[in-house]
């Protein structure tokens, strides 16, 4: 057998040699060519799984380690009976990291106390599900928007996307690209919904770049209408608007999913799925070689301190979200290489938080984010 993989997804060399020929290529660099002989494909979303790409080759499976499936055509590829899966759910704690970043960077930069703020969550998935939580330990209001759970599940517990936009404070983006359709999400976020919105609200972005209206979003920023954004998608990846980056109070290379641990969830599925497929000998695979992080053991005094500055202190302590902003902003050609050579993060069950004082409600919020507590 022969498997092409993508070179930069983590913890796969050698897990699956003893089985296939496996050769590792950049993303860009996979071709039709390359595929003529190949069985198997595991890629991330750079790699588009298209007509171009598939067609006369011998791939019979494809798997990307990634939450994302838009950049394979599934039309195309059920019509060839070429299978293929993607890794829900495998980054949704290290974009709810993410997002927790970003709105305690908020909060102390601006003194906006996230206590009692509203959070319209738009998307309510895995990944939008955990951020709901993450709002919920942060003691905030949480509205949330889905209309496909909506019709599934029923209204109770949803709202629609006008009262989320027009009652929020912050409004965060979680949801899938679908470029058509009742659930069509391309400029979701366009001129009228930040028109809705009221007068000093914030946005942040996480899913998908083509769901906003880049020069709605830009006029919206520039009207005082908005805040401010915060946005790690972009529409025309990686060719960014830097007009818009340079707008934003934070703004990064699409990395929100990128912890470690993210990443070895999504290789765990991806290898798992292409062992089931093909009969491999390997069952519930996960790498054993994550990383450690540098500094695992997180002091905090609390004397003089709110809950949320002790969440604060915790949260950028296993992730700086500025770094990965000021990279991007210093460089906005380097997306990629950013990208691919992403530095270790970390997720919060990684991390001994000992607290100097502190009431037993912030050990409880710490424990509810993941954090061991002493």
């Amino acid at each position: 057998m022969k498997i092409i993989a993508d070179d930069k997804i983590p913890f796969l060399k050698g897990v699956l040699e003893p089985f296939a020929e496996v050769i590792y290529l950049p993303g860009h660099r996979i071709d039709n060519r390359i595929l003529q002989d190949a069985d198997a494909l595991l890629v991330r979303t750079r790699t588009r799984c298209n007509e171009a790409l598939l067609r006369n080759t011998g791939i019979k499976f494809i798997a990307t380690a990634t939450i994302g499936y838009d950049h394979i055509d599934a039309d195309f590829c059920n019509s060839k009976g070429i299978a293929w899966t993607n890794a829900p759910g495998c980054n949704s704690s290290s974009v709810r990291q993410y997002v927790a970043a970003a709105l305690l960077r908020i909060s102390g930069q601006f003194r906006y106390r996230l206590k009692n703020k509203t959070l319209g969550i738009v998307g309510v998935g895995n990944v939008g599900s955990k951020v709901s939580s993450l709002a919920r330990i942060l003691e905030m209001n949480v509205l949330l928007n889905d209309p496909p759970r909506a019709r599934k599940e029923g209204d109770e517990g949803f709202a629609g996307l006008e009262q989320v936009l027009m009652e929020s404070d912050i409004v965060t983006a979680h949801v899938p690209l679908n470029p058509a359709g009742e659930d069509s999400t391309v400029n979701l976020f366009n001129e009228d919904c930040f028109r809705m919105m009221r007068k000093g609200t914030w946005f942040i972005n996480t899913s998908r770049g083509e769901v906003t209206d880049t020069l709605a979003l830009k006029n919206a920023l520039d009207s005082g209408k908005l805040m401010g954004a915060v946005l790690d998608v972009w529409e025309k990846e990686p060719d960014i608007d830097t007009e818009l980056m340079e707008k934003t109070f934070i703004s990064t290379p699409h990395i929100a999913g990128y912890s470690a641990d993210g990443k070895a969830n999504g290789t765990s599925m991806a290898v798992n799925a292409l062992c089931e497929f093909f009969g491999f000998p390997l069952k519930d695979w996960y790498p054993d070689n994550v990383p450690a992080p540098d500094a695992p053991v997180i002091l905090v005094n609390c004397r003089g301190k709110t809950d949320e500055d002790v969440m604060r202190e915790a949260v950028l302590h296993t992730y700086n979200i500025d770094d990965d902003s000021v990279r991007l902003k210093q460089m906005p050609s380097g997306f990629e290489g950013q990208r691919g050579d992403y530095p270790l993060r970390r997720e919060f069950p990684a991390y001994t938080v000992i607290l100097k004082g502190g009431t037993r409600n912030t050990r409880m919020m710490l424990r509810d984010l993941g954090f061991k507590v002493v």
